[in-house]
């Protein structure tokens, strides 16, 4: 794995901001980090990256201690924090110049192009930029950066909704540039659209982790019948659940592909039938409760 923790902590005094986290992203993937703000991502990115010490834990990327060996993992990372601070007397062509001098890895006519795609003047002083265009500017620097991992928090916030479809699209294509993408972000559609897995955070704890492909695969059957239902096939049963409702509502919730289970519908005494994928946001409301999907 190229990205790796085991039980990583962080406590600040009583407060515990991540607690236990053991997770591991593959090379080439774009891996999603989802929860509300406040729930600990922004900890896990800081740590990883080195700018923080565990607790207890311990986190490696590319096989470098991220505590120990920080600096060689800097040197294999991009990083756009959540508030990303960009020099204010300069314009955004400095700006980019600047970055394109700090690391070799930042190939300066890539960062042009990318800010080009997400329209933006760098001809502008940063101080008299809105937030939205600082945050286009700090992309355009990071996705430029070829490094082996590339870290993402909150890319697009602050951006319209036109701007961060280009941003989700730079994050597909470096996934098919063979880089490695961890993505925060609180907003479902974004992570559901973008990841190959997701792992969702809650209270400073991981509390649940799948790919994305599983959760397209799950759907909720709601059904009412003329008859008896019956049991579950043992094919399906270990991939499936069953709960009657009051008003005799039958729901079948199945976490696998629909194909079994609806030859198995086809036998039953069947009045009206709805089939619905189940989505991120299902599985996202288990842990925190309904939510806004932005």
């Amino acid at each position: 794995m190229l990205v790796h923790t085991d039980h990583l902590t962080k406590r600040y005094g009583a407060f515990t901001a991540l607690d236990g986290c053991s997770l591991a992203v593959r090379e080439g993937e774009v891996f999603g980090l989802l929860g509300p703000n406040g729930a600990g991502k922004t900890t896990l990115l800081r740590l990883l990256l080195g700018y923080i010490r565990p607790t207890s834990g311990s986190a490696r990327i590319a096989g470098f201690d991220c505590e120990r060996e920080s600096l060689a993992v800097r040197g294999r990372t991009a990083y756009l924090p959540g508030e990303a601070r960009l020099f204010r007397r300069m314009n955004g062509h400095q700006v980019l110049d600047f970055f394109a001098r700090l690391r070799p890895e930042c190939r300066r006519d890539r960062a042009a192009a990318v800010a080009a795609r997400l329209d933006l003047d760098c001809s502008r002083q940063v101080g008299r930029m809105s937030t939205g265009m600082r945050q286009k500017l700090a992309l355009a620097a990071v996705i430029a950066t070829e490094a082996a991992v590339t870290i993402l928090d909150e890319p697009t916030a602050n951006l319209d909704p036109t701007a961060r479809a280009e941003v989700l699209d730079l994050v597909r294509e470096a996934r098919a540039a063979g880089r490695t993408v961890i993505f925060s972000s609180h907003v479902l559609s974004e992570v559901e659209t973008t990841c190959d897995r997701v792992a969702i955070v809650r209270s400073g704890r991981l509390v649940h982790e799948q790919s994305i492909a599983d959760v397209r695969r799950s759907h909720r059957i709601t059904a009412r019948l003329t008859g008896s239902l019956g049991g579950l096939p043992a094919s399906i049963a270990p991939h499936a659940t069953v709960a009657e409702e009051a008003d005799g509502t039958v729901v079948i919730e199945s976490s696998d592909s629909v194909t079994p289970l609806l030859g198995w519908l086809a036998t039953l005494p069947l009045d009206e039938v709805q089939i619905e994928p189940v989505g991120l946001g299902a599985v996202y409301d288990r842990f925190h409760g309904r939510t806004k999907s932005g």
